[in-house]
């Protein structure tokens, strides 16, 4: 009876987390530029045009591999070039991220801490919203912690080759997906070591140095493509990563105040905003004072109560393996001197769940005023669980960003008159990939205006260049944006305002003298 219980609890949290992250999915999902960057790429290999590099990093002048975008193009051809296909790939490796909370925390702690956990993580409205919309980091919190439980599984296996192999090669798949799985490697590294050590109750090199030239075997074909690029090249994104890592990055440990100051908001928002969906500062004013500190005192008690749970767990190398983890996760951060958001932690989203989840269930475990105990846990649960629910995306009308996009681009088109046209997006800070993506899904690709050395006769040039502003008080006319000023002296030959957006179309300016 208790595992069919089981069974049906796990069932009815694995079909709320598929609703919350399918429901409506194409009306709720996001598409702007690196969406659209990413279909198009997608697109092009689907016409045999393979590539060896995958998105340009936020951080830096470097590429990372392209692991996120062979994951996307069979999505992309199963829903016919919909955009939504790459979407629904990411919904549903967060209902797979979902039943892989409940069975490693099964594992690590106990079923009880698995489903505690599993069920927060379902409904956490900051996981949710890197849960339905394609983007490379949504997809590395399944990685990682399928990495490092099967690290975990490889130290205690009889034949742990095939476990530190294919943690390699998660490992390589992981870091395609974000740079900042470099911290997972440091994780990796030293957990190898000490797991084998705690194993061997001795230092024992033999076995050590095999598991890093397996883990190393993994890594290099989880990484091979972009491995394959850099050797073709010579090398250029890794020294520009090099260069970043240990020159700017490292400057910010000079300032001791800003290392601690960082790690203590980190602390605070990997449980804080994870789990128990704590307000971003741009939603402070819809709380008092009071109220926010009261909130803030709650998770950092719960937080603390969650590691300190630890010491109470029989495995020592869970132990050992999630100490690390959120040590160097958390800790790596103060070294970071670029601007934190929350998709930063998608490699450590999976932690706060699972230790919240172990000291909820503790609290069940404990003897002297059993029954007082386990209520306490059972309203702290639901609690967290019924608040988060009030965070669901759903109490806000869909921003269908896929559609106006596709809207916006038919109207474009339907004022090309069918001919050769030039294109320009003038945004704050949005790219033009997605308006591109749906040109060439629509059958009508804009001429691309190409510089003067390389098109010294301007025949990229075409007779007419429409611009979408999306910013309505825009004035394209001697706008400095290259797509613009490389058009050359224009006129205003209509002007129109479609969805959220403004259009104008511009044609050479002429005088009795041809520009063109």
């Amino acid at each position: 009876m208790k595992k069919k219980l089981t069974l049906i609890t796990l069932v009815l949290i694995l079909l709320l987390a598929a609703f919350l992250r399918l429901y409506r999915i194409s009306d709720y999902m996001t598409f702007l530029g690196d969406e659209g960057r990413d279909v198009i790429v997608a697109r092009e290999m689907l016409g045999g045009n393979l590539t060896l590099l995958g998105p340009r990093s936020s951080a830096g002048d470097f590429f990372m591999g392209p692991a996120y975008y062979y994951m996307i193009t069979p999505w992309l051809w199963l829903f016919q070039y919909d955009p939504v296909g790459p979407a629904v790939m990411v919904a549903l490796f967060g209902v797979l991220t979902v039943f892989l909370i409940y069975y490693v925390g099964k594992k690590w702690f106990n079923e009880r801490a698995g489903l505690f956990a599993a069920a927060l993580y379902a409904v956490s409205p900051l996981v949710l919203t890197y849960s339905h919309s394609s983007w490379n980091p949504n997809v590395l919190p399944f990685f990682s912690l399928l990495m490092l439980y099967l690290l975990y599984k490889a130290i205690q296996a009889e034949h742990p080759w095939k476990y530190f192999l294919i943690a390699g090669l998660l490992l390589g798949i992981s870091l395609q997906l974000h740079y900042l799985a470099l911290f997972l490697c440091v994780v990796v590294f030293l957990y190898t070591f000490f797991g084998q050590w705690y194993q061997d109750k001795r230092i024992n090199l033999l076995p050590v140095i095999k598991h890093y030239l397996l883990l190393l075997a993994g890594f290099v074909i989880g990484f091979s493509p972009f491995l394959a690029f850099e050797v073709r090249h010579g090398f250029p994104n890794t020294q520009t990563i090099a260069r970043f890592i240990f020159g700017d990055t490292l400057q910010a440990a000079e300032s001791h105040t800003g290392f601690l100051a960082i790690i203590g908001d980190i602390f605070f928002r990997v449980f804080g905003r994870l789990v128990f969906y704590y307000p971003a500062p741009d939603k402070y004013f819809q709380f008092t004072g009071t109220t926010l500190q009261i909130f803030a005192g709650f998770v950092i008690i719960m937080a603390i109560s969650s590691l300190v749970s630890l010491r109470f767990v029989k495995d020592r190398r869970v132990v050992l393996l999630t100490v690390l983890w959120f040590v160097f996760g958390v800790g790596l951060f103060g070294l970071y001197k670029k601007s934190i958001y929350d998709y930063h932690f998608t490699f450590l989203f999976p932690l706060p769940f699972l230790l919240f989840g172990n000291f909820l269930s503790q609290l069940m475990q404990v003897k002297k005023w059993r029954r007082l105990f386990v209520i306490l846990a059972s309203v702290i649960f639901a609690g967290v669980f019924i608040y988060n629910l009030t965070g669901m995306p759903f109490r806000y009308e869909p921003n269908r960003q896929k559609n106006q996009v596709k809207t916006i681009s038919e109207f474009v088109l339907s004022k090309t008159d069918g001919k050769p046209f030039n294109f320009a997006l003038i945004s704050s800070g949005n790219s033009d990939h997605a308006y591109r993506y749906y040109f060439d899904y629509l059958g009508h690709k804009p001429v691309t205006i190409d510089n003067d050395a390389n098109d010294p006769d301007r025949k990229s040039v075409t007779d007419q260049l429409l611009v979408v502003c999306e910013d309505p008080s825009c004035k394209p006319l001697g706008h400095p944006l290259f797509d613009v000023a490389a058009f050359g002296r224009a006129e205003l030959s209509g002007e129109w305002s479609v969805s959220v957006v403004k259009v104008y179309r511009l044609v050479h300016y002429h005088d009795g003298k041809s520009t063109h």
